[in-house]
């Protein structure tokens, strides 16, 4: 395990609240027996050293940040709800959110000082290493987003949706996400492209909410062999849970 002196993690908000909370102080400190797991590396090789000094590096300058406002819905009809006065449009997320009354809306990132260090990498092997690094920095961010949540607000129970993820929830859909973040790129230095991009690269939004079900947008994509799948694809559930479903239309 690399070491480093622990921080604490730094959270800001104002009283309101649906003002943003930013986490911007979260203790990195990579697990090196995992990594050599992903990455297949072997005691005693070269291979370690390299990936022991790139740690290295990447300990000393990695800053993995987050941010989540809660908002109150405040309307629903048939295929989008209407959050913070902002209209999201996805049949799937409005029937995910019937019942529910609070969301939080979510960015996680693993920092813009990585995302150049990662880049200036001229070694493929290295870059390589460089970017899993990245995308353990991220799943820290977002761990730490995710208790935050859970411990502040007593969410319990959670599932999240991020726009692109699906069909019926588009990478269009960030616009208005980042809309009701306020300025990610101020709060956590993490800025939308005209491209819908997210810069760093290795960053996450989406909505966190409660829910008794479990869900997953995995179970509604057919891609295999996806890296990143964290449920099996469910034939059946879009049928079963969204297309018939008989939603109200008012918040209660």
């Amino acid at each position: 395990m690399v070491s480093r002196n622990q921080v604490g993690m730094a959270a800001r908000s104002s009283s309101s609240n649906s003002s943003p909370v930013v986490l911007d102080d979260i203790p990195f400190e990579p697990n090196v027996h995992k990594l050599m797991q992903r990455l297949r590396i072997k005691d005693g090789t070269r291979y370690l050293d390299r990936l022991m000094g790139l740690l290295e590096e990447a300990h000393t300058i990695a800053r993995p940040r987050a941010m989540y406002v809660p908002v109150y819905i405040d309307s629903r009809d048939e295929e989008s709800v209407v959050i913070g006065d902002v209209a999201l449009r996805s049949r799937i997320l409005r029937v995910n959110l019937e019942g529910v009354h609070r969301v939080f809306p979510f960015a996680v990132t693993a920092g813009n000082e990585l995302h150049q260090w990662m880049r200036a990498q001229d070694d493929l092997l290295l870059r390589y290493y460089a970017e899993v690094i990245g995308e353990t920095a991220l799943r820290t961010a977002s761990s730490t987003a995710k208790r935050h949540v859970t411990e502040q607000h007593g969410l319990g129970s959670s599932s999240t949706m991020s726009p692109g993820s699906l069909n019926d929830w588009p990478i269009e859909e960030q616009r208005p996400l980042f809309s009701l973040l306020g300025n990610p790129e101020e709060a956590i230095g993490l800025r939308l492209t005209d491209g819908l991009m997210m810069i760093p690269s290795q960053s996450v939004s989406g909505i966190r909410f409660p829910t008794e079900t479990t869900f997953e947008s995995c179970q509604l994509c057919r891609r295999e062999r996806c890296p990143s799948r964290r449920a099996p694809y469910d034939e059946g559930l879009y049928e079963r849970r969204y297309s018939g479903a008989s939603l109200g239309t008012s918040v209660s």
